[in-house]
């Protein structure tokens, strides 16, 4: 099996075939072992590439920034452990062939195991907790594009309560989100929540909204008003109860299941921290360093919504 990593200049790539012939031959590591070190530097190269810190400088308060970014996407501390000691592996090579005058994962801290992360749904479960809605009644239609546009664009209870119409840009595949502080991201959305958004809008048509709550995406049937957190909260473990799902889960499982889908697919750190819009990332850098397109590219190539059509 062949495994190539991007985002490093010349002299990055040839220190890099150096550090794989150090794993392959001194190491004696299996295939399935190399390739698996390979992708969890892959996400650290790729992540200070995007920063624009080359490898061989890095410090160790920027190693825990990296692995403070890892925790707040969601990462199981297992995963961060395994991903740092990689991480550890390659800086000790680069002492070794001194590339680095000294090796900034010394005092680099894992995880502790045992600390508690919010649920992740896989995606079975997902489907599971989808299926679970009755589609021959408007509000399962509302609700199966509620469950899509949480997973599929990984926002917040609070965001998707107050997405309006007319910030939802679906012929170009990019929806309007207000988040916390008000800032504003733009947050790509795939063919298969758009879909769902459509099918809802046909329902839609017909309730009676209040004055003023026309422009909310989500509103109730009864009440004609938008959703509020706890509503939404309610059907979400309703749906989950019927699916079988035994995890203790929110609106927000959702999120984390969309960052942690993007993680395990590949996607670059720095387009899942902009896509969920975290509070350190101001909202021109969505722009400076990535742009809507590549964002967009993020999403297609690697939520599993885009990769097995439903």
């Amino acid at each position: 099996m062949h495994y190539e990593l991007s985002n490093t200049n010349v002299v990055g790539n040839a220190i890099l075939r150096r550090y794989f012939q150090y794993l392959r031959m001194e190491r004696s590591y299996t295939p399935n072992t190399l390739n698996a070190y390979l992708a969890d530097l892959q996400k650290l190269l790729n992540y200070y590439a995007d920063e624009g810190i080359d490898f061989r400088h890095v410090t160790l308060a920027q190693l825990d920034h990296f692995a403070a970014v890892l925790r707040d996407l969601g990462v199981q501390p297992r995963s961060v452990a395994r991903i740092l000691s990689g991480v550890r592996s390659f800086y000790r090579f680069l002492t070794l062939e001194k590339e680095v005058e000294t090796d900034p994962t010394e005092l680099l801290e894992s995880p502790k195991i045992g600390k508690h992360l919010p649920e992740v749904l896989s995606l079975p479960e997902i489907d599971a907790i989808e299926s679970a809605i009755d589609l021959s009644r408007p509000d399962g239609v509302r609700d199966l594009a509620i469950i899509e546009v949480l997973f599929s664009c990984g926002l917040r209870i609070s965001e998707l309560c107050g997405l309006k119409i007319s910030e939802l840009y679906l012929e170009e595949g990019y929806i309007r989100v207000h988040g916390k502080g008000r800032k504003e991201r733009l947050v790509p959305i795939g063919a298969t929540a758009i879909r769902r958004l459509r099918d809802w809008f046909v329902v839609r048509q017909d309730i009676d909204i209040r004055p003023g709550e026309e422009d909310y995406v989500f509103v109730s049937l009864r009440r004609g008003r938008h959703l509020s957190r706890i509503t939404l909260f309610v059907y979400i473990k309703e749906y989950a109860a019927k699916a079988g799902i035994r995890k203790s889960i929110s609106p927000h499982t959702f999120r984390h299941s969309f960052a942690t889908q993007l993680l395990e697919g590949g996607a670059n750190l720095r387009a899942i921290q902009a896509m969920l819009g975290h509070e350190d990332i101001a909202t021109t850098e969505i722009y400076t360093h990535i742009d809507k397109t590549r964002l967009r590219k993020e999403i297609l190539e690697h939520h599993p919504r885009n990769i097995h059509k439903g």
